[in-house]
């Protein structure tokens, strides 16, 4: 494929990440507000981020094999309208219940949007050639982020809009991604018997669940060492023991046990598990620094996060551009890796009192660090296995990310709200205060202040105890990036291949067909194979 060809064919997926990216950036900002209108707790704020990661979490790995298998376009259309429902309900949601509901069915089609379009990617662009158009969608992400939480403040502080707006706002992005991928994207389909792995997929997800929902709800709606956490940590690791006994015996695993054996995909998928605590666990809560800490808008909270997007922005565009011209990778996720730790650690001094410049700076060097590394660990683990595990290779990275995601979030939100109740109640003590203690400290139940109708000493406690908590984040999540820069270290680089994955899975059918046997010519008399159809055009014989 030209690269104009390539370019039309990911308008689609461009404008599919972009939906994705919106739906968590463009509520960043607004959470605290909708948590305020809707009455609901510092834990509530906790779980509609928290709701998303999980779906997301937990549907990756099956997407990702469902690509394997069946159409990935129609694939990418059917999670892009399970966003579109997810969006509409949490646009009409009353309540943080169905608030919280409408965040994991977006979280479900999200975890289809952030498997596939990678997936795709690397179906038509030969790993040598993949950094270049990872830059760009670099580039799509950066905007994305950025746009996100600008929009977002902008609805917010409109009296007219609201914050519902937040999600509707997809909603017409996501519709114009399905007409785009018709148009534009046009894949062959290895159509053969296929039997699903529904009892290893089943084991997954619930086991995965319990020990997320044990993370995020233990030391909040109940103690760490209760019968809740036994009832969760045991039931959850006894069904992913259950899961790798059928996964390793199944012929269609949803997780290829056997891609664990290549050192390359088990070193980048414990730095993308690391990545993802640090860099979620560490940046989520931002937002809600820049708001409650240092008493900004939604508008003005949104362009204070510009310093890191642009940071990353510019790190993977550069990165990946240079990565495909010279064919070497390594040096620059171990460089992003260094960086993301340094940024991290200068995060960990901020507070209250912290100047927007310097705050600015420490932000770029943590988003140079992480748009130097998180796709090129991608990169790395697609270059190193057989076409035909693309999909579960690529969505292990994914699902192991997502997951670091959710534990950073759950775990380091659960000790947000304890380090502001102490600190309050400490601050509190300090100025003589008597009775309040108890009220708005911002723990798990207590509700997340709001600042406008705060009395100037209490506001002051609230704005230092913000940012002290926060910090003590950032200082938490360092040591989890300095182990992702261990793994990195112990990567061998190997050259990047030329060839597409569909070109590459054209050769290995060949392969596997027999001595010099074209694949096209052996696929029919073997049971279980047939000839191979686009989704679109003529038949074109993949294997």
């Amino acid at each position: 494929m030209t690269n104009r060809q390539i370019l039309q064919a990911m308008s689609g997926l461009m404008a599919g990440m972009f939906v994705a990216i919106l739906a968590g950036t463009v509520v960043s900002n607004a959470l605290p507000r909708i948590i305020a209108d809707l009455g609901a707790s510092q834990s509530s704020y906790t779980w509609v981020v928290t709701a998303e990661l999980l779906a997301m979490t937990a549907t990756v790995p099956l997407w990702g094999k469902l690509s394997d298998l069946y159409n990935k376009k129609l694939l990418l259309q059917l999670s892009l309208c399970m966003f579109v429902v997810g969006s509409l309900l949490a646009g009409f949601s009353h309540g943080v219940e169905l608030l919280i509901f409408s965040r994991v069915v977006q979280g479900i089609g999200a975890g289809g949007l952030t498997a596939l379009a990678q997936v795709v990617m690397a179906s038509v662009i030969p790993p040598r050639r993949l950094g270049k158009y990872a830059g760009i969608f670099g580039a799509v992400f950066a905007v994305g982020t950025v746009a996100g939480p600008l929009v977002g403040g902008v609805l917010v502080d409109t009296s007219w809009l609201g914050w519902r707006w937040c999600f509707f706002i997809g909603v017409p992005f996501a519709l114009l991604a399905i007409v785009l991928l018709q148009r534009t994207l046009h894949l062959p389909t290895v159509r053969r018997e296929v039997k699903i792995d529904y009892l290893g997929a089943l084991l997954i997800v619930t086991g995965v669940c319990a020990l997320l929902i044990w993370v995020t709800l233990a030391g909040n709606q109940f103690d760490w060492a209760s019968w809740q956490t036994a009832v969760l940590t045991i039931g959850g690791v006894l069904l992913l023991v259950a899961a790798v006994f059928v996964e390793a015996r199944t012929p269609e695993p949803v997780i290829p046990l056997g891609i664990f054996r290549n050192r390359t995909v088990s070193l980048t998928t414990v730095a993308s598990l690391l990545v993802g605590v640090a860099m979620f666990g560490g940046t989520v809560f931002l937002s809600q620094y820049f708001q409650v800490s240092l008493g900004k808008s939604p508008t003005v909270a949104g362009l204070m996060s510009l310093p890191m997007i642009l940071g990353l922005l510019v790190s993977s565009t550069i990165a990946g551009q240079i990565i495909s011209k010279t064919g070497k990778w390594k040096k620059y996720l171990v460089a992003g890796a260094v960086v993301m730790t340094v940024g991290l650690g200068l995060l960990s001094t901020i507070d209250a009192e912290t100047h927007f410049a310097l705050l600015s700076l420490f932000m770029a060097v943590l988003g140079v660090g992480v748009g130097m590394l998180m796709q090129n660990l991608v990169l790395a683990a697609q270059n190193d296995v057989p076409a035909a595990e693309l999909g579960a290779a690529t969505s292990v990275l994914s699902f192991f990310r997502s997951m670091g995601g959710t534990i950073g979030t759950s775990v380091l939100g659960a000790i947000l709200a304890n380090r502001v109740a102490d600190e309050m109640a400490k601050g509190l003590k300090e100025s003589g205060i008597a009775g309040a203690a108890g009220g708005g400290s911002g723990g798990g139940e207590s509700g997340v202040p709001d600042m406008t109708t705060l009395p100037a000493p209490m506001r002051s406690i609230v704005e230092h105890a913000y940012g002290v908590a926060t910090a003590d984040l950032f200082l938490i999540a360092t040591p989890f990036a300095l182990l992702a820069l261990i793994a990195v270290v112990f990567l061998k680089e190997k050259p990047l291949k030329t060839t597409s994955g569909m070109e590459r899975l054209a050769e290995e059918s060949a392969g596997a067909a027999g001595d010099g046997v074209p694949a096209e010519a052996a696929a029919p008399a073997r049971p279980g194979k047939a000839a191979s159809t686009a989704d679109s055009g003529p038949a074109a014989p993949v294997g």
